[in-house]
């Protein structure tokens, strides 16, 4: 009996039902996620308290010490601080260290902006209210079209340092907040939402920044940067382009991404060597995989997944994915130096969670984003969180199937 092919045939079918069963199980999971209906309250909460707020752009506060005009955003060297061997003389280095008395009012308007603009469109986009989009048009006019208030499209003097410089490309890094701004301008203009005239004033805007930044020597800079900063440049460009709809900028974007982003900054082992060295290695190395995922996101299709994509030597974001995992999960099992500021409001409900749970279709992923504090409000975690806004990277609800 224990040789009858009826008794073998019987365990085959109980093991196929059995496999059949936790696949259904493992899809029910999956299905029965709905990101709009989970991030529902929270966003109308947020748009509902942000719904009033009049627009301020960066024309509402004068740096003094730009060397700009008053539409020009400007700010300064986050870790640069006076030389206490001369008060009055160029500015010292102090890595990771971010000296409080820097300007950042224009930053700080550009942030205030982009959750304006992302909450409301959010809000929109779950519920179908025009209004949310009646109390973000203002906003759009103040930062684009309005020529009183309007902020040019270029960052020539942003992260200055004071007897040093009056700008850098590596200042590129403070508009990443102007991302879900392009994504809600381009989620509006398919809904036929926003008045003609506006929008294409807006798409020139970002036409416009788009030019500059992959023209002009300091966007050069930035690309060529090499950790996160050129990330996140790519993640900028990639989403004006988008905006403006710029399609060979946008598949120069995904070559860039296949043919220096990933294989020069990521390990074997799917760590970020440049990012790890630094003196705040868990937060950057975060803020690197969170942008890198966010650029696949954007610029992914059905016929070109960058999710998957591998170089020839095995570097992608699964595994990238796979190494950061275990530290987002329980960062007391980190590694690597402790980061010297912040290293206590970290994780928050990280965007790289979210992407590649949908992307690879991976429950433990999902299920630590869920856990994970998605109203987070120290200033230094919102600047570095390029998404805030996680519906507007699905223009279609992901209920996973």
């Amino acid at each position: 009996m224990k040789n009858s092919p009826y008794l073998l045939l019987l365990i085959g079918l109980m093991l196929m039902l059995t496999s059949c069963h936790q696949e259904a199980e493992r899809k029910a999971d999956r299905v029965s996620f709905d990101l709009f209906a989970f991030e529902k309250k929270r966003i109308l909460v947020k748009a509902d308290s942000l719904k009033d707020f009049t627009p301020v752009t960066i024309t509402a506060n004068i740096a003094e010490r730009s060397a700009g005009g008053p539409q020009d955003f400007y700010s300064e060297g986050d870790y640069w601080w006076p030389n206490p061997e001369d008060p009055n003389g160029p500015y010292i280095r102090r890595d990771g260290q971010t000296n409080p008395d820097n300007f950042t009012a224009h930053r700080h308007s550009l942030i205030r902006f982009a959750q304006i603009v992302g909450a409301l469109t959010s809000a929109y986009q779950i519920t179908g209210d025009n209004s949310y989009v009646n109390h973000l048009e203002p906003h759009l006019r103040a930062w684009f079209v309005n020529p009183d208030t309007r902020m040019n499209p270029n960052l020539m003097f942003a992260q200055a340092i004071k007897g040093k410089v009056t700008g850098r490309g590596i200042g590129i890094i403070d508009t990443v907040h102007l991302v879900e701004v392009a994504l809600a301008v381009e989620l509006l203009e398919k809904q036929k939402q926003l008045p003609a005239e506006d929008l294409k004033v807006i798409k020139n805007w970002f036409s416009d920044y788009s030019l500059w930044l992959t023209t002009h020597p300091f966007g050069l800079e930035e690309k060529n940067n090499g950790n996160n900063h050129s990330v996140t440049w790519a993640l900028q460009v990639a989403a004006f382009a988008k905006a403006s709809g710029n399609t060979k900028l946008i598949e120069e974007m995904r070559a860039f991404y296949k043919e220096v982003l990933l294989p020069e900054q990521m390990a074997l082992n799917g760590g970020f060597p440049k990012e790890l060295d630094r003196t705040k290695p868990y937060g950057y190395s975060i803020f690197n995989l969170d942008a890198m995922t966010a650029l696949v996101q954007l610029l992914s299709t059905p016929q070109s997944n960058l999710f998957t994509y591998q170089t020839d030597d095995g570097k992608g974001l699964q595994i990238a994915m796979e190494f950061l995992y275990p530290y987002l999960k329980d960062q007391s099992t980190w590694p690597y130096q402790k980061d010297v500021m912040y290293w206590d409001h970290w994780p928050v409900a990280q965007p790289c969670l979210l992407f590649s749970s949908q992307a690879f279709k991976n429950d433990k992923y999902l299920q630590l984003w869920k856990e994970l504090d998605r109203n987070f409000d120290e200033t230094e975690v919102v600047r570095n969180m390029p998404v805030k806004h996680y519906t507007l990277w699905f223009p279609n609800n992901p209920t996973e199937s």
